[in-house]
């Protein structure tokens, strides 16, 4: 019997109808089953490919040909708006996901009356407005930098004088890697500031600036029958808004990690997620933690759990979404997880062809920080990096293209072997 066929067993007689959650509660997507994935990028290929181990097989809905989740799945080439191809990844798919938030709310809504989208449209509403996000937080009982909402250039005059210089304006929908904000640091920049982001034609809010010694991120898995696993926390360095490296373990006291993880949790259980959630956070100096934003999916600063964690979070999600029993996300080695974007995409796939990652002038031996010696081949290095490239159609810069994890003894090697390699020698960690 199908998974399509026991949910529709489940919705059956035998003392009525039991409610859409507690069908949703019951439905066990088996492997052999087919997921659709909303979205056809990075994410959606290294779910299908994690998926794939389980027994699953997937098909993607996204308007690029060949696009990176299509290559190895199924795909139904076509707007993520298009009713009718929403349509028939409903027909092909016993489950549905989506692999990034900026899906459209009423056509996931559409899914849910069609088909079986366990992370329903309820979070995805919620997570795609960062003001109905903020609410959603502090009703879970995480503390957020205090905000306000911006509905004019008074507004936002106003708003400034009350929380102060620098602060950050942002388009309350749309907006990635640094895209639809505006670090305010002068007054003379509340007009123009006003004046870019209201041309999104969306409400605006503003945020008070947290000075913050790291950021930190958690992934959190909930199933359907409630079950939660959250992943070691990540320490994440930012380089022109665009994630660069994630260290795990991050680089702070226990009790802070213990305590990321437990707000982690609580905003799954409150948000009632099914799937993936990443918590994203500041960790000021004297060791409070603000939640920054929310991801209703995999995420990239979860990269390095492919290699490094018993469980990926890929599969963590497939698990997730299918009610199966989650898996254990503890990690097996520290691991640094670097970013390869356009600029990089060169020299990342000349190493991988020679195993040669030092420029020709260093190719005796070179001394990390660590004090360790470090010779031209990547085990000079004392990491293995584990390469993943996202088989893109067109390379552009600050576009990405691939991660590398770097499976090491001691973070400190993973970070040393990004600054030797020189590949990203203008960018810090």
């Amino acid at each position: 019997m199908s998974a399509a066929e026991q949910r529709g067993q489940a919705l059956g007689s035998n003392g009525g109808e039991p409610s859409a959650l507690k069908a949703k509660q019951a439905a066990v997507i088996a492997p052999g089953s087919t997921i659709g994935v909303l979205g056809g990028g990075q994410l959606g290929r290294m779910m299908a490919l994690a998926g794939s181990n389980l027994g699953y097989r997937f098909v993607t809905l996204d308007p690029t040909p060949e696009s990176p989740c299509g290559q190895v799945a199924g795909q139904i080439v076509a707007g993520y708006g298009d009713i009718e191809a929403a349509r028939e990844l409903a027909a092909r798919a016993d489950v549905i996901t989506y692999e990034f938030e900026n899906v459209d709310a009423g056509v996931a809504a559409l899914l849910e009356e069609q088909s079986y989208v366990p992370q329903g449209s309820r979070l995805l509403y919620t997570t795609q407005h960062r003001l109905r996000e903020k609410r959603a937080i502090e009703a879970a009982g995480a503390k957020v930098a205090p905000y306000a909402e911006i509905g004019s250039e008074e507004d936002l005059r106003a708003a400034v004088a009350r929380l102060g210089i620098p602060a950050v304006l942002k388009t309350a929908t749309g907006g990635y890697d640094g895209k639809g904000q505006w670090v305010i640091r002068s007054e003379g920049e509340i007009g123009p500031a006003y004046a870019e982001l209201s041309r999104a034609g969306t409400e605006l809010v503003l945020e008070q600036f947290i000075t913050f010694e790291k950021e930190l991120s958690v992934i959190a898995a909930r199933s359907p029958r409630g079950e939660i696993r959250t992943f070691p926390v990540a320490e994440n360095i930012h380089v022109d808004n665009i994630l660069h490296a994630s260290i795990v373990p991050a680089r702070a006291e226990e009790r802070i990690l213990r305590e990321a993880e437990r707000l982690a949790a609580r905003i799954a259980e409150s948000m009632e997620a099914v799937g993936l959630l990443a918590v994203e956070l500041f960790l000021t100096g004297d060791g409070e933690l603000y939640v920054n934003e929310l991801a209703p999916r995999p995420h990239n600063s979860g990269h390095y759990t492919m290699e490094a964690c018993n469980t990926s979070q890929f599969e963590q999600h497939v698990r997730a979404i299918c009610n199966l029993p989650l898996g254990d996300p503890s990690l097996r080695t520290p691991v640094v997880m670097v970013n390869v974007l356009g600029e990089h995409l060169d020299a990342v796939t000349e190493a991988v062809t020679t195993d040669c990652w030092l420029p020709e002038s260093d190719d005796s031996v070179a001394t990390t920080k660590s004090g360790a010696s470090a010779a031209s081949n990547a085990t000079g290095f004392h990491v293995v990096p584990k390469v993943h490239l996202y088989g893109k159609n067109g390379s552009a810069p600050k576009r990405k293209m691939g991660h590398i994890n770097l499976l090491c003894g001691d973070v400190r090697d993973g970070l040393d072997f990004i600054q030797q390699t020189n590949i990203w020698r203008n960018q810090n960690s």
